[in-house]
């Protein structure tokens, strides 16, 4: 997630090969995947899946915005009221938080655009309003100063039972960002126009930070300020909110890892990136990204390992410990972890020898690991979890294909 930082083109045909979401095939692939329906709206359809919401989306990127608003309007709406009477208590403007939000979002490609039009349009909020939402979190976490966490580990290989990857992330948070746990909402977008079908879990209609696509790829971020620095560059496009795009438009590791590579960070990040036989973490400023390989094991946290940046400064305690701690637990059931097994060492606290937060005090305020995920790209099967909820197994794969 970004810290402290103050401050999708219109297809317009269905291609002939498109599968279009109907009640019926919509209804199946949700029982399927273990879900229970509770509303449509055109070619979207919402499911409860446990605490969580699902939505299921298909057609142009305006339509699926237009589904998306429909079938998620009382939470927007919600959710917006609570950003804006916090900022309102924090003596920002209205103004000032549409800066905010148009800084963040006016270089993206205009299908991201798209879709948050297309929200607007049947939300009952405007398209400021929309934008707002979409970086709305990342300003409310700017207020409290806050600093996040994160971390990731991959295995594969001799690590797994059947040699390919598991994958899962925490992402940390302080704990004023409870706020927004009854708006985690698991987002399948199946768009027409012949992209991947792309699945985002995270608050609804906030900038997605966890993301999978129908060809098995997964990324997401960590927090780098520590070992990158706090420099911006303006003039490029938010990193973490080209994540989007980059699901959208490529299917292979090959091609996610030259799409990464050349994409200039806006700030300081780590990137993890997977695929269903190897995962990779980007260690990313705004001059240079190396990336990182592993023998069938890889994990980040939140400072860079690559020994070439020759840091000054020695990272964080509570970093090290969660980067070495997966690791261990990673050789430790070496040969076993599947999806299961990487869900079990997910809930092996920090204090325990693990790598997650549950209200942890840290530098002053009460931490815990917000979201958690697990994901097997062979499979497209997902697990995600928030904090003090239980985890929600989703087969992915059956939603990508209404």
């Amino acid at each position: 997630m970004r810290l402290l930082y103050l401050l999708l083109a219109l297809a317009l045909v269905v291609p002939a090969t498109a599968v279009v979401l109907t009640s019926g095939n919509a209804e199946a692939a949700g029982t399927d995947a273990g879900l229970k329906q509770v509303a449509t709206f055109g070619n979207g359809t919402r499911y409860e899946a446990g605490p969580y919401h699902v939505v299921v989306l298909s057609g142009t990127y305006r339509e699926m915005g237009r589904q998306y608003g429909a079938l998620m309007k009382d939470e927007l709406q919600a959710e917006y009221a609570m950003l804006r009477t916090h900022f309102r208590a924090s003596g920002y403007t209205e103004a000032e938080i549409g800066e905010f939000a148009r800084g963040a979002t006016a270089l993206q490609a205009k299908r991201m655009k798209e879709i948050r039009a297309g929200i607007a349009e049947t939300s009952d909020l405007s398209v400021e309003e929309v934008d707002i939402l979409y970086e709305g979190p990342i300003v409310y976490l700017v207020t409290y100063g806050a600093k996040a966490g994160c971390s990731f580990v991959a295995v594969w290989g001799n690590y797994t039972p059947d040699g390919s990857v598991v994958l899962s992330r925490n992402y940390d948070l302080p704990d004023v960002f409870s706020l927004f746990h009854p708006y985690y909402t698991l987002a399948v977008y199946n768009p027409t126009d012949g992209s991947n079908g792309v699945a985002t879990f995270g608050p609804a209609g906030a900038r997605p930070e966890t993301l999978m696509n129908s060809a098995g790829l997964f990324i997401a971020d960590d927090n780098a300020v520590d070992s990158g620095s706090t420099l911006e560059i303006a003039g490029r496009p938010d990193l973490v909110g080209e994540f989007f795009r980059l699901m959208l438009d490529y299917s292979d590791m090959e091609g996610l890892d030259a799409g990464i590579m050349t994409t200039r960070a806006d700030c300081a990040w780590i990137v993890n990136a997977a695929g269903p036989d190897v995962a990779y973490s980007y260690e990313e400023t705004v001059y240079d990204v190396r990336r990182r390989e592993g023998p069938g094991v890889i994990a980040a946290a939140n400072h860079f390992v690559d020994p070439s940046w020759r840091l000054a400064a020695p990272p964080a305690e509570h970093s090290t410990t969660r980067y070495e701690n997966l690791l261990r637990l990673a050789e430790k059931n070496k040969g076993s972890i599947d999806g299961e097994r990487m869900a079990a060492l997910r809930d092996v606290l920090l204090e325990n020898g693990g790598a997650t937060f549950r209200h942890n005090l840290l530098e002053g305020m009460p931490y815990s690991s917000d979201h958690q995920a697990v994901f097997v790209p062979a499979t497209r099967t997902l697990w995600m979890k928030v904090v003090d909820r239980d985890w929600q197994k989703v087969e992915l794969g059956q939603l990508f294909t209404v």
